[in-house]
């Protein structure tokens, strides 16, 4: 019998990674928490505190399906340890490309797996991105196009941004939302796919 997966995530990007990787959930189950950072608290750690209230927050549903896999993902992007907005208004995505601009900056993906066991596995992964240095008219086209609306940082990689990336160290579908190796590699360290 196949193991149930579910899935503690609104993001479509992590739905077509997870596909793409040939998994697909049998549930998906948003969770509703605050993602206001602590203070003081360092990029990675953020990433991987919100995978882990994710999960336990649909752990907790009374809506999920039992015997189930429990996967949660959260994307933190940072420069140094500022940590940079999922950008909802123009003015916090042109501020997000122009720190961005000709820089390395890093891209924290916290994952959470909760087995239908109840033990809880983290894992982060750590992606160096770095941009070319932008043109006015490069960044103003690029808020134009709407692409940076709700993303970590202020960019998709998957879409436009593409070109503005000169370097990438570690996991491209990290940037993209979820790293398909460390899940598969949880998933499969866990007993997923017995």
């Amino acid at each position: 019998m196949k193991n149930k997966l579910i899935l503690a995530s609104a993001s479509p990007r992590r739905l077509d990674l997870l596909a793409q990787a040939g998994l697909v959930p049998d549930q998906v189950l948003p969770a509703e928490i605050d993602e206001t950072p602590l203070k003081g608290e360092l990029p990675r750690d953020l990433a991987q505190r919100l995978a882990l209230a994710k999960a336990e927050a649909v752990q907790c549903s009374p809506e999920k399906a039992g015997g189930a896999f429990i996967l949660a993902a959260d994307t933190v992007v940072a420069c140094g340890r500022r940590i940079l907005p999922k950008a909802e208004t123009e003015e916090e995505a042109r501020a997000c490309l122009s720190l961005l601009s000709g820089r390395r900056h890093h891209v924290y993906g916290g994952i959470c797996l909760i087995t239908p066991e109840g033990v809880c596995r983290t894992r982060l992964c750590d992606t160096v991105v770095k941009f070319k240095i932008l043109s006015m008219e490069e960044s103003e086209t690029y808020l134009k196009s709407g692409e940076w609306k709700g993303k970590a940082g202020g960019y998709a990689i998957q879409g436009l941004a593409a070109v503005f990336i000169s370097f990438l160290q570690g996991s491209y579908s990290n940037v993209v939302g979820l790293s398909l190796y460390d899940t598969h590699q949880l998933l499969a360290g866990n007993g997923f796919f017995r």
